[in-house]
């Protein structure tokens, strides 16, 4: 094929993606409720209590904030080291929603037992398993379980800011990227996540940092948390699913159009 038959194919694709159908649609504006729902009455009954501690954690040393950041730097780099890893043996029973909040919940109480010391020891183990939760709904998704680029869609997650974070969601650039998958991408995209996931992060903290209190803390935050991110993930994924079907630039207006309007599907 010559340079003008490639220009050609560019333009008129030999498989252009389909037109929006109304099944299409409902499951965008599905979606987008989904989205809207994240942020529901649990979180933010989280972020009343986690804020009131909260204020107590401005007055900690520099050094402490910058631990947050840096151990939520390096867990997520181990999180997509070993992702797909995890799912062979005892791994492969753990694949459900369900199972990715009961383990975040235990995590969280025995974080919560001692504070604020044995809070920052839990945060690389609720950041893994939340990791290991989007991944998942990758591969429900149709996402390949073993492609590093299925891993750094789920880095892209992360973006989503937090609950009661002010964010409006997945970051629908994402939905079509090819990623890259070069160590300086991962590293790129992690550092661009990073630091609104630790944001996001500041806020559990604040509600593990009173000893034995902090462990029913700290197992509601990380249901919550976890419960966010997958929601996060299942909008993301969805949305690259129908992006397949449909093309990006018309799922993700749809998307953004029926978010603009707080629509709701119709029951």
């Amino acid at each position: 094929m010559d340079e003008q038959e490639n220009i050609m194919e560019e333009i008129n694709p030999s498989n252009p993606p389909a037109p929006l159908t109304a099944a299409a649609r409902t499951e965008i504006a599905t979606l987008a409720a989904r989205q809207h729902k994240a942020n529901g009455v649990l979180m933010s009954a989280i972020n009343f209590v986690g804020g009131q501690v909260e204020d107590g954690l401005k007055l900690l040393p520099a050094g402490t904030r910058d631990q947050i950041d840096d151990l939520a730097r390096v867990a997520l780099r181990q999180s997509f080291d070993m992702a797909h890893k995890s799912r062979g043996g005892l791994g492969q029973n753990i694949g459900s929603d369900r199972i990715h909040k009961i383990l975040g919940t235990l995590s969280g109480a025995l974080g919560g037992l001692g504070g604020l010391p044995t809070a920052l020891a839990e945060l690389p183990v609720a950041i893994t398993v939340i990791f290991r939760a989007v991944h998942h709904v990758a591969v429900e998704y149709g996402e390949d379980p073993d492609a590093a680029e299925t891993r750094m869609e789920c880095l892209a997650v992360f973006g989503a800011g937090g609950p009661g974070s002010g964010d409006d969601g997945v970051d629908t650039a994402f939905i079509g990227a090819r990623l890259s998958i070069s160590g300086a991408a991962v590293n790129g995209l992690i550092g661009k996540v990073a630091p609104r996931f630790a944001a996001v992060l500041s806020q559990k903290l604040a509600s593990q940092a009173v000893p034995v209190l902090g462990a029913t803390a700290g197992a509601g935050t990380n249901y919550a948390f976890v419960d966010y991110y997958v929601a996060m993930a299942h909008v993301h994924f969805g949305l690259r699913k129908l992006a397949r079907a449909h093309g990006e630039k018309a799922v993700t207006d749809h998307f953004h159009k029926v978010l603009a309007a707080g629509k709701r599907p119709q029951t």
